[in-house]
């Protein structure tokens, strides 16, 4: 299930890159409407058997895959939403030392692209604008210098339900179900609430007995 998360936060970060380089496919739609709301469970998972939980009370910060704490407005702001949205579902919110059935993480990702264009894509560049447009015909376009370096930033809210229930009878912590968020907005505290309502109206099946 984890290699499985892994891969699906790998694609969509992939396919962000490659959108950016691309003409916009969500213009004319509203943040809202573009982002992209993710959700994946273990197929074997009875969430009815679970009745209790608890949120970490900071946010895990993945950038480039190294891991660091923080608690911003923004972060509490996603906090607040999932208490919110599993109450309405009927879980209890319990402390971290009272044995939750299920643990919470939300977490922020950063991944970052960095790539170079050599002379080989300006070259072609009068392929898009001929230089008579400028006043220039029989000129070409030149560039004095070999490449260009570029760096592209994307990121993604995550959020994982651990089973912390069975975890000492198994020797392991099984990852229940997941959460991604990515899109304009992801990372406004305004929309938060929006953002994680909508990936839970997604998972129908996430309900206590």
């Amino acid at each position: 299930m984890l290699k499985n998360y892994l891969k699906i936060i790998n694609l969509m970060l992939f396919i962000a890159v490659f959108t950016n380089c691309t003409k916009d496919p969500l213009k004319g739609l509203t943040n809202g409407e573009a982002r992209i709301y993710i959700t994946n469970k273990d197929s074997l998972a009875d969430f009815g058997t679970y009745n209790t939980y608890n949120v970490s009370d900071s946010v895990t910060v993945l950038d480039n895959g190294q891991p660091s704490k923080a608690l911003t407005a923004l972060d509490q702001a996603y906090i607040d939403a999932v208490n919110k949205y599993m109450q309405e579902r009927g879980f209890t919110q319990v402390a971290k030392d009272a044995d939750p059935n299920l643990g919470i993480n939300i977490n922020r990702i950063y991944s970052t692209a960095t790539g170079v264009l050599d002379n080989g894509y300006w070259g072609g560049y009068g392929n898009y604008w001929d230089p008579y447009y400028w006043g220039y015909s029989g000129y070409g376009y030149y560039v004095p210098y070999s490449y260009t370096a570029y760096s592209i930033t994307e990121g993604a809210i995550s959020i994982d339900m651990l089973d912390l229930k069975n975890a000492a009878i198994k020797g392991k912590i099984d990852l229940l179900w997941m959460g991604l968020i990515r899109g304009q907005g992801t990372f406004n505290a305004s929309n938060a609430d929006g953002s994680v309502k909508a990936l839970f109206d997604q998972s129908t099946y996430l309900q206590t007995n």
